[in-house]
């Protein structure tokens, strides 16, 4: 642990590759507390999403904020007051940091979850709506405007599990996930978070700088709820809603049992980032399964048994009705590989789950279309960087030696939970270190993304929890003294 900085309603410090946050108060303290902690990180997000919105949308992230702030902010002020308040105080601490983010860029970049998905209908919002066709009619002069989805669909993203009963060593739950997206957004999602509101459930929650949502979502609550999720590839159904940011944050902190959280995420629901949620309820040690569509929605509880998550739908109306190509039976692809993969771990593992175990599934390299370990795309630990592709059945989804892949690992359990507590990993879930500079020589296609990459070396897994240190910890941090701890005016 690296020097605590500690301010009013918050401090933080580095671990192992995390940024631990800690903040509380009412909903503009928690904020404001989290843009004064993390500016010098929101400047760095912002300098990133200024060449990724031009690079993959062809649109300034000037456009984009304005458009996006009109079209959901107004939703947003309505149905989650609070959590405009939560983003003015981040912009606001922002400023006094040293950064001005501005609320319309953080905004956007709160919805930059939902933004593939939007951006093949803003076509069709911006002229189905006087003003905003006034404004940005121009900008979308015809339907490709928006452009398209990634490869026909949503991206995929995630790996994930929960067990129970019986597949498990205490009969108590595990929950893993890992997320592997592209390095040059997601590396920001190092931020370990610890809110405790005024109002509703406090958690803990992995996320980036200046979000209210996990993104790569992963809480553990207050109300005894472990959740996580897996993207469904290929997702193509999109309609005007409240987004995902809003929604989940909602559900995280405000549910006191699983129906309340699943219905809060099915309200105003759009289809963006269409999940398979994954949701231990220790309290009652029962686990569920949620595929949120937009027209589909499948709801599947165990007390015995477990669930997987490989980013494509076992429901087949939402696989074949709202989504296209989603690698669900090609073992050639990630999804369809790591759908087999992973219920050989859990029938390997029956019994014996734990979180050590659960960190071991997430860092594995078997790939089962050439049966043998190999470090790829199609592994539980995926290496989208040093995959050549040679066996793609979709050209364009991903590219050989994409900057992507697996960027962390988290595992919690019924134990862990009662202290809103996980264990994390920095980095691939392996351990495996990412070198910018390496990757970029030996891989010169994506050198113009060279000066926006983040190292990751190798890092411990790591136990973080929302509970007060204990005594013993509050000693060593004393005899560290001043030179230990800092403070930052407020």
């Amino acid at each position: 642990m690296k020097g605590i900085i500690h301010i009013k309603n918050g401090n933080r410090y580095t671990e192992n590759g995390w940024i631990r946050v800690n903040v509380h108060g009412t909903s503009e303290e928690i904020g404001y507390a989290h843009g004064v902690l993390l500016a010098d990180e929101l400047k760095k997000v912002v300098r990133n999403l200024d060449f990724v919105c031009m690079n993959s949308y062809g649109y300034s992230s000037n456009d984009l904020a304005n458009i996006f702030y009109d079209i959901f902010e107004p939703r947003v002020k309505i149905g989650y007051p609070d959590l405009i308040e939560e983003m003015e105080g981040i912009a606001k601490g922002s400023k006094k940091g040293g950064f001005d983010i501005g609320i319309k860029k953080l905004f956007l970049w709160n919805c930059w979850y939902s933004i593939g998905y939007v951006m093949g209908s803003l076509y069709d919002i911006i002229h189905d709506n006087s003003e905003l066709k006034e404004k940005y009619g121009k900008l979308f002069p015809n339907k490709s405007a928006g452009g398209a989805a990634e490869g026909g669909g949503a991206k995929d993203r995630c790996t994930g599990f929960i067990a129970v009963g019986d597949w498990t060593e205490d009969g108590k739950i595990v929950c893993g996930h890992n997320t592997f997206d592209n390095f040059i957004d997601a590396q920001f999602c190092n931020i370990m978070m610890c809110i405790k509101p005024k109002i509703g459930n406090s958690f803990i929650m992995q996320c980036a700088p200046g979000q209210v949502c996990s993104g790569t979502d992963y809480y553990v609550a207050s109300n005894g709820f472990i959740v996580t999720e897996t993207t469904i590839g290929g997702f193509s159904a999109y309609a005007l809603g409240d987004p995902i940011f809003a929604r989940i944050r909602k559900a995280v902190q405000r549910s006191n049992t699983v129906d309340e959280f699943i219905e809060t995420l099915k309200t105003n629901n759009g289809g963006d980032y269409a999940n398979s949620w994954l949701i231990g309820d220790t309290k009652n040690n029962e686990i569920i399964r949620v595929e949120l569509g937009l027209r589909f929605v499948n709801v599947e509880r165990k007390k015995n048994g477990y669930f997987i998550g490989f980013n494509a739908p076992y429901d087949d109306r939402l696989r074949c009705l709202e989504c296209s190509n989603t690698g669900f039976y090609d073992i050639r692809r990630h999804q369809g590989a790591r759908r087999v993969r992973l219920e050989q771990l859990m029938k390997q593992h029956k019994g014996k789950i734990t979180v050590p175990i659960g960190q071991e599934i997430l860092a594995d390299h078997y790939d089962v279309y050439l049966n043998k370990i190999n470090m790829c795309s199609r592994t539980c630990c995926s290496h989208y960087e040093l995959d050549q592709r040679e066996f793609m059945s979709q050209a364009d989804r991903p590219l050989p030696y994409q900057p992507r892949g697996a960027l962390d690992g988290i595992v919690s359990s019924t134990e862990l939970a009662k202290s809103m507590g996980l264990s994390a990993r920095w980095g691939s879930s392996c351990g495996y270190p990412f070198i910018a500079s390496e990757f970029c020589k030996r891989n010169i296609q994506w050198a113009d993304q060279a000066p926006y990459l983040d190292d990751r070396p190798s890092q411990p897994w790591t136990i973080f929890t929302c509970k007060k240190k204990s005594s013993a910890n509050k000693t060593r941090q004393r005899k560290k003294g001043k030179k230990g701890t800092r403070r930052r005016k407020t």
